[in-house]
C-alpha cells in the first residue's frame, strides 16, 4: 500500500543556489505525491558581508532562521549544503536525510591560469575559508590568500572584476548552477582536502516528526550519510566550526571507508606545516562512522594539533 501524501513546506536561503538545493528536494518530493512549497528567508550569514564568517558566529548563520521556522511551524524541512551545518544540532532538531553526494572536490577559478600552479607569485586568490587558506598556504606559500564573501554569483562577479588573479570555490556550487565551464582545475582530495560534508545536502526537521522522516527516506544515500558521519565526527571532537582551519574527506575501498583528515596553523606567520592524520576500517552504521572520525581526530590531536579553544 503506498504511502500517504502530505503537503511540505520546505526553509531555504534565497541565494541562487540554495533555491537550486532546495528545488530539488522539492522535485524529488513531489515525485512522490507531496504537495510542496517554498519558504524563501535570509540568514545573518546572507546579511555580514563584510567580515569573515569565523569572526561573526561560524557557519550556523546560515540556518539559525531556517530552524526558527522550523520551530514556529511555519515550515517542515529545511534543506542545507552540509558543511553549513554546525556539528551539534539544538536541541529537538535533527538531521533527517543526508542525499547522495555531489563532486565533493575543491575548484580553482580564474579567467586568465589554468592552474593554481600557473599564478606567478604574488598573486592574489580570493577564500574566506580557513582552511583553504591553509591548504593553499601549504601549495605555494607565496602567494597572497585574500578574504573573499557573498553568495557564489557575487564570488565570480569579483573574480571577474579583477579583485583576484583566481578564487577557489566548491566544485558542487558550480556544477548545480550549470557554471561547471568556470572550472579551470579541480584539485585533488591529495592536495586540497574538501571540507566536512562539502557536496552533500542535509534535511533537517523538528524532532518527533516520524511522518517526515519516513517521506525523506526515499532521498537518502546511505553510503554518503555515513562517509560524511565519519567527517563531521572529526570536526566535532575538534570542535569544529569554521574558525578552525581542518579538513576531513571520506572515500569507500569496497565495504571499508578510508578517511582522512588535516589541520593547519591559521595564522599566516606561522610558517607551520600541515598535521595529516587517516584511519580505514569496515562501517555498517552511523555509530561506526562516528568512532572512526573520532579515532582520526585523535590521532590529529596526539600530532600536535589544537582543538577549538585549545
Amino acid at each position: 500500500m503506498s504511502k500517504p501524501a502530505f503537503p511540505i513546506v520546505i526553509a531555504t536561503r534565497e541565494s541562487r543556489l540554495a533555491l537550486w538545493q532546495a528545488e530539488h528536494v522539492k522535485a524529488r518530493l513531489e515525485s512522490q505525491g507531496h504537495a510542496v512549497t517554498l519558504l524563501g528567508m535570509t540568514t545573518q550569514g546572507d546579511q555580514i558581508l563584510d567580515r569573515s564568517l569565523s569572526k561573526v558566529g561560524g557557519k550556523g548563520l546560515f540556518v539559525k532562521e531556517l530552524e526558527v521556522a522550523l520551530e514556529e511551524g511555519r515550515a517542515d524541512i529545511a534543506v542545507h549544503s552540509l558543511k553549513d551545518v554546525p556539528m551539534d544540532l539544538p536541541e529537538g532538531f535533527e538531521l533527517a536525510c543526508v542525499m547522495e553526494r555531489e563532486d565533493p572536490r575543491d575548484a580553482f577559478v580564474s579567467p586568465r591560469y589554468a592552474r593554481l600552479q600557473d599564478l606567478p607569485e604574488g598573486a592574489v586568490v580570493g577564500t574566506s575559508s580557513l582552511r583553504r587558506t591553509v591548504l593553499l598556504r601549504a601549495l605555494r606559500p607565496d602567494l597572497r590568500i585574500e578574504p573573499l564573501r557573498g553568495n557564489l554569483d557575487t564570488r565570480l562577479r569579483k573574480l571577474d572584476e579583477g579583485q583576484y588573479a583566481g578564487i577557489v570555490l566548491a566544485a558542487a556550487g558550480l556544477k548545480r548552477l550549470g557554471l561547471g565551464e568556470r572550472i579551470r582545475h579541480e584539485f585533488a582530495p591529495d592536495s586540497m582536502l574538501p571540507a566536512a560534508g562539502q557536496g552533500a545536502l542535509g534535511i533537517e526537521i523538528r524532532s518527533g516528526r516520524p511522518e517526515l522522516r519516513e517521506a525523506l527516506a526515499p532521498l537518502a544515500d546511505q553510503r554518503t550519510w555515513l562517509t560524511v558521519t565519519a567527517e563531521r565526527a572529526v570536526s566535532r571532537r575538534m570542535g569544529g566550526s569554521c574558525s578552525m582551519p581542518l579538513a576531513a574527506h571520506g572515500h569507500w575501498l569496497g565495504q571499508e571507508l578510508v578517511l582522512r583528515a588535516a589541520w593547519g596553523e591559521a595564522e599566516a606567520a606561522s610558517g607551520a606545516p600541515l598535521i595529516r592524520a587517516a584511519g580505514q576500517r569496515p562501517v555498517l552504521d552511523l555509530a561506526q562512522a562516528a568512532d572512526l572520525g573520532e579515532e582520526v581526530a585523535e590521532l590529529l590531536l596526539s600530532a600536535g594539533a589544537r582543538p577549538v579553544g585549545g
